[in-house]
């Protein structure tokens, strides 16, 4: 099959389009003819060896932790789908590919995009997580630091859906969009302190950091100097300031993956795709993923 491989650490260049052999299910998985994968934030810093203390990458390897498809091939066990059906998940074996192994997905309905469908699991189950963490209640102030991304986008609504009054930091190009989520929105940068208390008088009683530039003292300020209820997926220097950071994970079930996708098709969760690209341009991809101006999803089609 072909495959995005890649062999050694480093920049987009070490990306490559290659053949690789057909990975087939085990127990409890299902094998998809992908129809679409996502690209995420850790897909480039799992490519560049930044994640090698957290999550040991064994090479060559191909990246993609989303992926939506058909299912040809069922492993042991599996009762819950049969060959044909479609589903979006988390690939098991690396979404940039034309065949990936998953076992934890959801139907996908008929009327979802395969680029809208795969733009949700990492999104949905980030978001989710750590709204749990800092538990947003009714009637509360969130800040989201990074509003118009994939992982942003979802956040502001699930908040904003929860009760919350959301502020969130884009470039001025995003505001429109930001408000269109329910959020009200700022320009992150120098600053933001400023621009924050001016539109939230009433204070920040969380704070979500999806950009990881640098704005986690300001989040601190914001919360009265103190580092509790601020929690980050991005920015590496937290530990050092007392913040939490949430890593990765599937801690989603493929239940909470099937209430958001059916949110998706009938409308009332927004899922916005920044661009489409062919497999064989996911070096262009994670290159645009890395410069972290997208708004919405990159996805990549085989």
């Amino acid at each position: 099959m072909e495959a995005i491989v890649f062999e050694e650490f480093g920049g987009p260049e070490v990306l490559h389009l290659t053949e690789a052999p057909e990975p087939h299910p085990g127990p409890g998985q299902v094998r998809l003819k992908v129809a679409a994968a996502g690209v995420n934030a850790l897909d480039y810093k799992t490519r560049r060896g930044w994640m090698e203390a957290f999550m040991p990458t064994k090479l060559p390897s191909i990246p993609g932790r989303e992926v939506a498809g058909t299912v040809d091939e069922v492993g042991e066990g599996v009762t819950a789908f049969a060959v044909g059906d479609e589903v979006v998940g988390w690939s098991t074996t690396g979404g940039y590919a034309q065949y990936a192994l998953a076992e934890t997905v959801a139907p996908k309905p008929a009327g979802l995009a395969w680029e809208t469908a795969v733009a949700l699991p990492v999104a949905g189950e980030t978001s989710q997580r750590v709204l749990d963490l800092l538990e947003l209640a009714n009637g509360e102030t969130l800040l989201v630091n990074g509003g118009a991304g994939a992982v942003g986008s979802i956040a502001v609504q699930l908040a904003v859906a929860s009760g919350a009054t959301v502020v969130a930091t884009a470039s001025e190009a995003n505001h429109d969009y930001l408000r269109a989520l329910g959020a009200i929105p700022v320009v992150y940068g120098e600053g933001l302190v400023e621009r924050v208390r001016a539109v939230a008088p009433q204070g920040i009683d969380a704070v979500f950091d999806v950009a990881g530039k640098g704005a986690l003292p300001d989040s601190i300020e914001l919360r009265g100097g103190t580092t509790d209820r601020i929690v980050t997926i991005a920015d590496q220097a937290a530990a050092d300031m007392g913040v939490t950071f949430s890593g990765g994970g599937v801690s989603s079930t493929a239940e909470a993956l099937t209430r958001q996708v059916r949110l998706a098709a009938d409308g009332t969760l927004r899922v916005e795709v920044a661009k489409v690209f062919p497999l064989a341009e996911a070096a262009r991809a994670q290159a645009l993923s890395e410069e972290g101006h997208a708004r919405g999803k990159l996805v990549l089609k085989p």
